[in-house]
């Protein structure tokens, strides 16, 4: 659920959207951006050097659209309405249990920073880490990487050891560029198990989601507007049910900015149960198709998100996400600008220098937390195939409190945590000789700061890293229109990405407890026809 993003107004309303702190915010943000007239030419001069049809994926944003915070971050505002997750594995009729899962989904969509934004690209390698106290106390736990850089590539894993849940995803922004708009296609899936659901206990009651492509309007001339557009599905097979959602742009001469239709049906039948209506910004409804019976489904102008909580900056590695981009995303909530692109330029260069490196090394790079999925006929992950990558963990444990300890076992997520040994980041093996996995190194616990009473025992996560890894796509050479751009925008980079559209379509995260970041890829598309 990422992409470009952005806040709204809505002048009859004050109601929060965010939990607490610099977390709240107002609901009658503007989801529009009035460009200045130097920032609208510098973004002007960079798109004018682009053509229709173009990947932005290697375009580097001005910073004065930045969020700051990686696009790793943004992920969680899936998971910040736990309210409506929680209670899910609980309910026992399995259409009422699905529609719980389509509420859920929808839920997060309101959460987003005010104007037009892109989190930050994550670099290759970047991992975050957070989790979520509940007032029951419960856990939810929370990991990701960036398995990939080009093509952009973030996956993460969600689990909740206390209420029988899991979720494993991998997103994949790929931009566009069409004239006066731009769009974000949201590829890649997220699955959601019901772990004491479903016919194999192993693997529980899986619910597969996609999501909505973001769109930004007006990047050339006039106000730059974020919408969501196009169809999202929420399919659970075993169950029979599929929610087809479509997410509707406003149109030329009518309709309306945020609107959403829908139908919940049998998948084998295509019989309509529930019809879904009204604006994922503010009130959606349910319609019962049976009794004509319709009712409020969610209120997103009242809803409040519940925030992750990260461990503080002095005891996270130099790749993780709120460590690496702590800089630049202090000069973007500065308004800094010109600051926020030298410390960017600066991460941006280091990762260009650790591709070349590892070209002329000859070794290819291997994600540190994640493996590849066992897909394909008779694969233990048959049917995961879109998500490519999966924790490299088994978490089994026969109790919560020992499969929360085999998930702290894979890095330190909690306050306090911290390694007995540093793995070198990214890890390097040479291309000729068979990869071998490596056991991620095991996180301990200083028990003089853990703040709380679980500790993360060496629970020995799974080595099931494929023998085989796709080889690094060899380093972009900037051409003469690209260095153009890179010095209008006022900071000149070797070779590689100049923006990122995908940071600008990722919406905002419920904002972190402990720190910021800003970076991810955005796509765009012009969703007229």
């Amino acid at each position: 659920m990422m992409g470009l993003v952005t806040g709204r107004r809505r002048a009859t309303s004050t109601a929060s959207s965010k939990s607490s702190g610099d977390a709240t915010q107002d609901v009658a943000e503007d989801d529009t951006l009035v460009v200045e007239p130097d920032q609208g030419n510098v973004l002007s001069h960079i798109i004018s050097q682009l053509r229709p049809g173009a990947d932005l994926s290697r375009v580097v944003l001005p910073t004065f659209i930045l969020e700051p915070r990686s696009m790793l971050e943004r992920i969680t505002n899936f998971m910040c309405h736990p309210e409506m997750l929680l209670p899910i594995p609980e309910i026992d009729d399995p259409v009422q249990r699905f529609v719980a899962v389509v509420k859920f989904y929808l839920s997060g969509w309101h959460i987003r920073p005010p104007g037009v934004k892109k989190p930050l690209n994550p670099v290759l390698g970047e991992i975050f880490t957070c989790y979520w106290d509940f007032p029951d106390k419960t856990r939810g736990y929370y990991i990701s990487e960036q398995t990939s850089h080009h093509p952009p590539k973030s996956s993460y894993f969600y689990m909740v050891p206390g209420h029988n849940i899991r979720v494993d995803g991998t997103l994949k922004p790929r931009s566009k560029f069409l004239g006066n708009s731009a769009a974000s296609m949201m590829e890649g899936i997220a699955i959601l198990s019901l772990l004491n659901r479903g016919k194999d206990p192993q693997r529980g009651e899986r619910y597969i989601l996609t999501q909505p492509n973001m769109y930004a309007r007006g990047i050339l001339f006039g106000k730059m507007k974020y919408e969501l557009g196009d169809h999202s599905y929420v399919r659970c097979p075993e169950l029979d049910l599929v929610a087809d959602v479509e997410f509707k742009t406003k149109g030329w001469v009518s309709g309306t900015y945020n609107a959403i239709g829908g139908t919940i049906r049998r998948e084998s039948t295509g019989e309509i149960l529930y019809e879904l209506s009204g604006l994922w910004s503010e009130e959606m409804y349910l319609r019962d198709v049976k009794t004509g019976h319709k009712e409020m489904f969610f209120n997103a102008l009242h809803a409040k998100s519940s925030p992750p909580i990260a461990r503080p900056i002095e005891e996270q590695e130099e790749r993780e996400s709120q460590k690496i981009w702590a800089a630049t995303a202090k000069a973007v909530k500065e308004r800094n600008h010109e600051l926020a692109t030298i410390e960017k330029t600066k991460i941006e260069d280091q990762q260009r220098e650790e591709a070349a490196k590892r070209i002329n090394d000859g070794v290819e790079w291997h994600p540190r937390l994640f493996r590849m999925v066992r897909g394909g006929p008779g694969g233990s992950e048959e049917g995961e195939e879109d998500l490519e990558w999966i924790i490299n963990a088994t978490i089994d444990g026969d109790t919560p409190e020992k499969q929360a300890e085999q998930i702290m076992a894979i890095y330190p997520i909690l306050k306090g945590q911290r390694f007995v040994e540093k793995n070198t980041i990214p890890p390097r093996t040479p291309v000729a000789s068979p990869s071998k996995e490596a056991h991620p190194p095991v996180p301990t616990i200083d028990h003089e700061k853990l703040d709380h009473k679980e500790a993360a025992a060496g629970s020995e996560p799974v080595d099931t890293a494929p023998k085989v890894h796709p080889p690094l796509e060899p380093s972009h050479e900037s051409t003469t229109e690209i260095q153009k751009l890179l010095v209008a925008t006022g900071a000149v980079a070797k070779e590689g990405p100049l923006i990122d559209f995908h940071e600008d379509m990722a919406k905002d995260l419920p904002p972190i407890k402990k720190v910021d970041t800003d970076d991810s890829h955005d796509e765009f598309v012009d969703a007229q026809n």
